[in-house]
């Protein structure tokens, strides 16, 4: 019998993350690579690397569907949202949440994890998904995982 040497789906994703952030390149680079990595991920509808600054989130990488939130002020929406409290936010279901931010119709969860460094907020990772409740325990410890794999790439 055969054994597979490929891993699990998120064991892929970590490593073509850590494959990605080891290049020399520049960051934007970098992020594009892994917001790649992180939408091949089951039901990852898009990926969307903001970083802050000032009081402002700026789309910096994306992979899946486009979004014209390319600027959003900390505070507002469910990113805005994880600026301001420094957590991680899960929406399980965006229709419900008057805080949202619709980037498309088909959206249906959105799960946020800030890159931080200690109490600085630097980036965060938001990722989109067209199934309701998408994100659980496991993916939310996982993009925490990628979060702190991320903050050494930021200055």
């Amino acid at each position: 019998m055969l054994r597979s040497t490929m891993g699990t789906p998120r064991d892929e994703a970590r490593a073509a993350v850590l494959r990605a952030l080891s290049r020399v390149a520049p960051l934007p680079e970098k992020l594009a690579e892994v917001a790649r990595a992180l939408q091949r991920l089951p039901r990852h509808t898009g990926v969307y690397l903001y970083v802050l600054r000032g009081d402002f989130l700026e789309l910096e990488a994306h992979a899946g569907r486009d979004t014209d939130h390319v600027r959003i002020p900390i505070g507002r929406g469910i990113c805005g949202l994880s600026a301001r409290t420094k957590s991680t936010v899960v929406v399980d279901d965006v229709s419900s949440d008057p805080r949202y931010l619709a980037c498309n119709l088909e959206t249906r969860s959105e799960i946020v994890v800030p890159v931080l460094r200690g109490e600085r907020y630097l980036a965060q990772i938001d990722v989109d998904s067209d199934h309701p409740a998408a994100f659980g325990g496991g993916d939310r410890a996982f993009l925490e995982e990628v979060a702190a794999l991320l903050e050494p790439a930021f200055p």
